[in-house]
């Protein structure tokens, strides 16, 4: 079991939320407030559930590995501790260190939310930092698996993306032996989708388009041309996404988001981020954004966010 220690305010239940909506089938599930998945690192695989250390510990796994009462008794004390409560497989035992950093940068535990709300609300987002505050920017555990996600997320609803992430886990992931049968596979291999031909690829879903875009980001990766992790070249990674075919400033911006972990990627073309801002072009959204540096991952988790409770801020009347 591992503890993560986090600043407050941290707003789980949006995260936890955010990640629900893209679980994918076999690799990633939510439910109990808690988060399990497959993961893999290097020669090791195994699986990860996460809490936060106030709620009491819910086994989705069988009786063989739920808490001992020593365990129960040890996380009881840290009832009252600002942290996420990890349990892991004994197989991933062997990459605890970078396996503890992969998840802090999944649950965005690092950020300091009072001096990143600070800023948003001084430039027309004060409504939606009262709404909800300590709102993290999801990252991945994975630059590539996140990637892929966000090309097959273009122009389908979230639920189909999902649904396709599903069958390309099943296809191109690894069979990983747990306890609980719906985590069953590893996320997709960038070097088995580099392998695989079109025809292969579009049996599961997506177009020709989409998937020579999906080969060719798989083949970049899996050659090491192209680097998707947190401490990458923000200014190298963006053009070498955007050279790839299919892959546009919208991609490019949500992968440096989240896979780079760059605080400052903002995908101003995106519908719902202008139709939250009150309906403005990117140009527009673009422009004012600039106030909101260099925190705009930030911004586009709260816009993303408030429309959906009816929070609209109009960039206009703050002056583009």
């Amino acid at each position: 079991m591992l503890t993560l220690d986090y600043r407050t305010p941290f707003a789980w239940d949006a995260l936890l939320g955010f990640l629900a909506d893209r679980a994918t089938p076999g690799v990633e599930l939510v439910e109990h407030g808690a988060y399990s998945r497959t993961v893999e690192i290097g020669e090791s695989a195994g699986w990860v559930r996460v809490q936060p250390t106030a709620t009491k510990p819910t086994a989705t796994m069988p009786t063989a590995t739920k808490p001992t009462a020593a365990h129960s008794a040890s996380a009881q004390r840290l009832i009252n501790r600002h942290a996420l409560h990890v349990e892991i497989s004994a197989s991933l035992t062997p990459v605890v260190g970078p396996l503890a950093a992969a998840l802090r940068d999944l649950f965005d535990l690092d950020a300091a939310p009072f001096a990143i709300e600070a800023t948003l609300a001084k430039h027309g987002l004060a409504a939606h930092v009262s709404a909800i505050a300590g709102l993290r920017v999801p990252g991945a555990m994975d630059g590539f698996e996140l990637a892929l996600r966000a090309i097959l997320g273009q122009q389908v609803s979230v639920k189909g993306a999902t649904t396709l992430a599903g069958r390309f886990a099943q296809q191109f992931g690894q069979r990983i032996e747990t306890d609980d049968e719906r985590l069953r596979h590893g996320a997709p291999s960038a070097t088995r989708i580099a392998d695989a031909d079109i025809a292969q690829l579009r049996a599961l879903g997506v177009t020709s388009r989409r998937a020579e875009s999906i080969r060719a980001l798989a083949r970049a990766v899996a050659g090491s041309d192209l680097l998707l992790g947190p401490g990458a070249d923000v200014d190298k990674v963006i053009p070498q996404l955007l050279s790839l075919p299919g892959i546009g400033e919208w991609t490019a911006q949500y992968v440096a988001m989240r896979a780079l972990r760059w605080p400052d990627g903002f995908p101003a073309s995106d519908l719902w981020l202008r139709r939250a801002a009150g309906n403005v072009s990117a140009a527009e959204l673009t422009r004012f954004a600039e106030r909101w540096r260099p925190w705009r991952a930030y911004a586009a988790m709260h816009l993303w966010r408030g429309i959906g409770a009816g929070r609209v801020v109009s960039v206009t009347e703050h002056g583009t």
